[in-house]
């Protein structure tokens, strides 16, 4: 029964939904966000954007933007069905490049916040006693 149920790579080249196999593939947690993101240019298929309905198969090239993350993911094998986590992660492979690239990313905004200018941040409260005296707020 193809279409129907979970679709795999080995039966007769079975296409699914952009936005249906972001949410198999546990991208993102229901397939409105999917949708969403594909809509917002959040999600590239091969190189250009892509819309909700547009068929993915095996072998494709998926460039994925969550927050400060971009991953570049090839497309192992299809799904429709939304299964526990170790099975999803089979669904695709994370190029080395985008590995290296998001943990290059990742360390330089935890190294980024590591150190802040004294005097950055939250007021003191002797400095918060000065601002409510200034605006005259108690």
């Amino acid at each position: 029964m193809p279409g129907k149920g979970g679709a795999a790579a080995g039966q007769g080249g079975q296409k699914v939904r952009l936005d249906k196999w972001l949410w198999a593939a546990r991208f993102f947690k229901t397939r409105g966000l999917a949708s969403e993101a594909i809509k917002g240019g959040k999600i590239e298929l091969n190189g250009s954007r892509a819309k909700p309905s547009r068929e993915v198969r095996v072998g494709d090239e998926l460039q994925i933007r969550q927050g400060f993350d971009e991953k570049t993911v090839i497309v192992r094998d299809l799904s429709d069905r939304r299964g526990p986590a170790p099975v999803a992660q089979q669904l695709y492979e994370e190029t080395a490049e985008s590995i290296v690239a998001r943990e290059k990313a990742a360390e330089q905004r935890r190294l980024a916040n590591a150190y802040r200018e004294p005097g950055q941040g939250r007021p003191t409260k002797r400095q918060r006693r000065q601002i409510h005296g200034f605006t005259g707020k108690h």
